[in-house]
């Protein structure tokens, strides 16, 4: 039996979801405050539509999970709200901007016997799928050190009559940009000890609220170092997004503009390594996001509410994600301190 979804909020992201629930599930209504995008979507996927949450929480009582693709800052409000009505959650990322909201809800779902499925695309990344088998193996043996290269292009338009840019309902540039990296280092190396951080706003001034720049050095709890470069400054385009792993027994680069391609790597074992083709990067006009996985995390959602497995991402690590960039943002507020 297909699950019942719900799909709060029509924009972009909102549209992929659609998408993929149709494919998987029954898409039972949608809501977004613009009544002209929630009726679109509506008459597109035959379902009903509502433009505030609580009117379609009134009316639809046979929902199992819904779909949170608003504003970031939104996220907690709209997730705790689900699930205070026993309806588990599906959350864009990152799930909320800080760790007492992410708390928060965390409680929440357990007082109400309830998840939260976080969005982390990218663990499904083919070459990144393989770096993690070759650490979970021993194959790259100690490692040492990561860095991680963030170098995409947002330009004015981007943030134009949008709640993008603004503190309270975007965070910052490595909440909407970046987050699904930042799960990654944690993924891949572990939790974050100590972080040391610089940011500035080069080229959006007036345009944005925080940084489009930063530069970041982080020590892991294992005792690892690590660096983060990161900008929205890239000229009129995407240029990279890569992730290199130095280990005792090999190193590895992950790059491609989205994390998409196994650059490079040498191993002690010799051994050869074969990627298979990923999907294509979310493209939202004029720019270009992760790679579109979404199909995997409906699959992986729909696979532990009916047959009980393992999830793909849970709470708690999409919880040291909004943890690692707080503890950032917290650095560059104090001058790198």
């Amino acid at each position: 039996m297909k699950l019942n979804i719900l799909l709060l909020g029509c924009g972009r992201i909102g549209e992929r979801h659609a998408e993929h629930i149709s494919n998987y599930g029954n898409l039972i209504a949608v809501c977004d405050t613009e009544e002209s995008k929630a009726s679109s979507f509506a008459k597109k996927y035959s379902c009903n539509y509502y433009i505030t949450i609580e009117e379609m929480f009134a009316s639809e009582k046979s929902a199992d999970v819904i779909a949170i693709c608003t504003p970031n800052g939104l996220h907690a409000e709209h997730s705790i709200y689900a699930l205070n009505h026993g309806v588990n959650v599906l959350c864009e990322k990152p799930i909320a901007l800080s760790t007492s909201d992410c708390g928060r809800m965390i409680s929440i779902a357990e007082k109400n016997n309830k998840r939260i499925f976080a969005i982390k695309q990218n663990r499904f990344n083919p070459p990144v799928e393989v770096v993690k088998k070759l650490i979970d193996d021993g194959k790259l043996g100690e490692i040492f050190s990561v860095q991680l290269s963030c170098f995409w292009n947002r330009n004015p338009d981007y943030y134009l009559n949008s709640w993008k840019g603004t503190k309270k309902l975007d965070g910052g540039t490595l909440f909407t940009q970046f987050s699904h990296f930042v799960d990654l280092l944690y993924w891949l190396v572990g939790d974050v000890k100590q972080v040391k951080a610089f940011g500035k706003n080069f080229n959006h001034e007036h345009i944005i609220e925080f940084e489009d720049t930063g530069v970041v050095i982080l020590e892991f709890i294992g005792g690892q170092l690590g660096t983060i470069n990161y900008t929205v400054n890239s000229y009129k385009k995407n240029m990279e997004g890569s992730l290199t792993i130095f280990g005792s027994k090999g190193t590895v680069k992950i790059g491609g503009q989205y994390l998409n391609e196994l650059e490079y790597y040498s191993l002690e074992s010799d051994e050869k390594i074969s990627i298979a083709e990923g999907n294509k990067p979310n493209n939202y006009g004029n720019y270009v996001g992760s790679m579109s996985n979404h199909n995997l995390v409906y699959e992986n959602l729909i696979d532990v509410m009916q047959n009980n497995a393992p999830i793909s991402t849970n709470v708690f690590e999409a919880f040291k994600t909004v943890e690692i960039i707080e503890k950032i943002y917290t650095s560059i507020a104090n001058g790198g301190n």
